[in-house]
């Protein structure tokens, strides 16, 4: 895979100007609201009219817990307006998700053509077919770039070794580890496969794993993407970070608000889907990403985040009683003066030790320990620390018990 000057692009969107995305996705949002609010869509609806992006951090965030308790009193989609519809999926909770078959309707052929894949190449899809949308996300891609799929799902690894050297396979689509069960047990069967590239996803790709890919001749980059979502950003050959799909937007805002974080700090990744058949706004992923300032050398000219940085729901069992994100941002907006905050779980001996540090310009200590107590139901040793002092790593809940 070329990163200089032979580099070619899925399409003319991932090397347009910073002006020109923003006109047209401002458009786009604009129209996903307008769209939804005439459907009478489910979502929180309820904010300003768009003038610019800083207008959509007034919109209320959508977890996906809210999205089921919707989807159990209003099934199948909790009366989110959907159009378009060829597949129901059922994920985990459970979820369900709709699937479209209209060209890349996932936006992952995108993801795929900077895998180097496309007219020629044989993807065997090891991602489940059953239920989760997984394995159609990936094959919709394939469709998008022209390339043949083998439909492998997961399991049966001889059977899959056997068909990888039957069809030709030459690229790999599934989760990062799988592909390495295949590789050993072709060794085993003394059967020397052709993959060549491998396109990944739902879980980590560790640096060690990567490069033995490498070792084997095989280029391997990861996505990030969910089923309720589509991909949200993606590898290059740059490999510097995962840049943001053309047709999302995303924001990083503190965790349990809607409140998006300075340039560069971590925080929970927010997208808002400019799918028309599936409008999500604000959707909440639960997992923590940063900025990374710049654009990529591979010459997409989008965003980049610096890819999964852990859960953003820190939710921690503390002297019996749960301590949940939400609880601390509405310690914060309990007083003006206060501009983020931090509890500190420890231990005393045997017992649970919780510290509240609170970045603020002066106050009421005795007041912001009576809040303590008021919001977090739970006393604590309250810090007030100078502004900025606090770390910018996206926790709001810091758990330093060892378990082991």
């Amino acid at each position: 895979m070329d990163t200089g000057a032979e580099m070619t692009y899925f399409d003319a969107l991932e090397t347009r100007s910073a002006d020109e995305r923003s006109a047209a996705q401002l458009d786009a949002l604009r129209d996903q609201i307008s769209r939804a609010r005439a459907a009478k869509n489910a979502c929180n609806l309820d904010g300003p009219e768009i003038k610019d992006f800083s207008d959509l951090a007034q919109y209320s965030v959508l977890r996906k817990s809210e999205l089921s308790k919707w989807q159990n009193e209003n099934p199948p989609f909790g009366g989110i307006a959907v159009s378009n519809v060829a597949h129901v999926f059922q994920s985990p909770g459970p979820i369900y998700e709709p699937g479209g078959i209209t060209h890349d309707w996932w936006r992952m052929g995108r993801f795929l053509h900077a895998c180097g894949i496309g007219a020629g190449d044989v993807v065997q899809n090891c991602f489940g077919y059953h239920l989760t949308p997984a394995g159609m996300i990936f094959e919709s891609g394939a469709r998008a770039v022209g390339a043949t799929v083998l439909p492998a799902g997961t399991g049966q690894t001889e059977l899959q070794v056997t068909a990888a050297r039957d069809v030709g396979a030459t690229a790999y689509a599934g989760t990062p580890d799988y592909l390495k069960v295949i590789l050993d047990k072709a060794d085993t069967m003394g059967i020397k496969l052709n993959f060549s590239k491998a396109a990944v996803g739902g879980g980590a790709l560790f640096p060690s794993l990567r490069q033995e890919y490498a070792d084997r001749g095989i280029a391997c980059l990861q996505s990030y993407a969910t089923a309720d979502l589509g991909n949200i950003a993606y590898e290059s050959a740059a490999m510097e970070g995962m840049i943001v799909d053309e047709k999302v937007i995303v924001e990083i805002v503190t965790p349990g608000t809607g409140t998006p974080v300075a340039p560069g700090e971590v925080g929970e990744v927010v997208v808002t889907t400019l799918n028309p058949d599936y409008p999500l706004i604000r959707f909440a992923t639960g997992d923590l990403s940063a900025v990374m300032p710049g654009t990529s050398p591979c010459g997409r000219t989008n965003m980049r985040i610096k890819g999964w940085m852990g859960r953003a729901d820190q939710t921690t069992k503390i002297k019996g009683m749960f301590v949940r994100p939400e609880q601390v941002a509405a310690l914060v907006e309990k007083h003006d003066e206060i501009i983020k905050a931090r509890v500190i779980v420890s231990r005393d001996g045997e017992m649970d030790a919780m510290a509240v540090q609170i970045e603020a310009s002066g106050g009421d200590d005795m007041a912001y320990a009576r809040s303590v107590i008021d919001v977090l139901k739970l006393k604590a040793r309250v810090d007030v620390v100078a502004p900025g002092s606090l770390p910018k790593d996206g926790l709001v809940i810091e758990d330093q018990r060892k378990y082991d």
